[in-house]
């Protein structure tokens, strides 16, 4: 019976590292592989056809050897983007190998028959787009900001005279930059005054300012729900932009109809676990003082006072075969 947790990630993740130590406790086989290795660090092969219906073959790093049908688990984490194979070659034909290994090794990877994924990576591609987190997130009765999508200059000023004051948010996180490293811009108040043309040259999402409380940040792993609210000290607007030492976490109870549309959000996704971020209104006793801002599918967890318990949900979906996702 197949045993082993492929853990799919970048060779430094320490959110990874804790999962890994945890089903190193309970001795449960555990193989880590970053698919950018793909090389003399990383050999594969892979084989399907008559008599063999699903994908048969072995995965070698330097360090461990994997039968694929041995995969039970799939913990996708962050692995390094395949672009970063080839960069020593020529454009083309880095974009190339990059692309081969994508569709040949991933391909393989992401469909491992029988294996529960957490999350599997095309659930989590889908899931991360904020309109369809949005428009979930309404059909399933929770509250969203009044939220606008646009490059129309008239549409965002109108929006900013019904709504204001109004926030200004990103869709994604700043791309890499020529020396590897990625960057963020942080949600943050915007003039419609200030708005001009250059508006028009991509998309932007606005969103009314919430009078927030403090946030929250709820963790669902499978059918379990660790709850933090967050205060920061000087109030920011986004709490993810200052010290994250000084912020000052609390446990709060999670009301029922908000777990429960939780877990239909992951389930109408695809997923097994998922970072909520929450503003509150007010203490936070009822759904009414919840107002969803947005779901990461892949998002960090291990800085939170409740990291081990959560660690813990983790080691016990992927040793056991209940509560994941198979492949496709």
């Amino acid at each position: 019976m197949a045993s082993t947790v492929l853990v799919v990630t970048a060779l430094e993740d320490v959110t990874a590292d804790r999962v890994i130590a945890a089903l190193n406790e309970r001795e449960v086989p555990v193989a880590r592989v970053d698919p950018a290795d793909l090389g003399p660090g990383l050999t594969f092969s892979a084989r399907i056809g008559a008599g063999a219906p699903v994908w048969t073959g072995r995965l070698a790093t330097r360090s461990r050897e994997v039968e694929l049908g041995e995969v039970a688990a799939v913990y996708y984490r962050r692995p390094t983007p395949y672009a970063a194979r080839g960069r020593h070659l020529p454009a083309q034909q880095r974009d190339f190998v990059a692309a081969e290994a994508r569709h040949g090794l991933g391909g393989v990877l992401n469909h491992l028959h029988g294996a529960l994924y957490v999350n599997h990576p095309g659930a989590v591609t889908a899931a991360d787009f904020k309109p369809a987190q949005l428009q979930l997130a309404v059909r399933l009765g929770l509250t969203v900001p009044p939220t606008l999508v646009t490059n129309d200059v008239e549409e965002a000023t109108e929006f900013a005279a019904d709504h204001g004051p109004v926030v200004y948010k990103t869709f994604r996180g700043l791309p890499r930059g020529e020396d590897g490293h990625t960057g963020a811009i942080w949600a943050q108040r915007v003039d419609p005054t200030t708005f001009d043309d250059f508006l028009t040259a991509t998309a932007h999402l606005f969103q009314a300012e919430i009078p927030k409380t403090g946030d929250a940040r709820v963790t669902v792993v499978g059918r379990r729900a660790f709850a933090r609210r967050i205060t920061t000290p000087d109030g920011a607007l986004d709490w993810r932009r200052g010290d994250w030492d000084a912020l000052l976490h609390a446990p709060i109870a999670l009301p029922a109809t908000i777990e429960a549309a939780l877990r239909d959000y992951l389930s109408a996704f695809g997923l097994v676990f998922g970072c909520f971020d929450f503003g509150l209104t007010g203490d936070g006793a009822g759904p009414e003082d919840w107002v969803f801002i947005e779901c990461n599918p892949n998002g960090q967890w291990g800085w939170l006072p409740d990291a081990d318990a959560i660690t813990s949900a983790f080691a016990d979906i992927l040793s056991t075969d209940t509560e994941g996702v198979a492949a496709p």
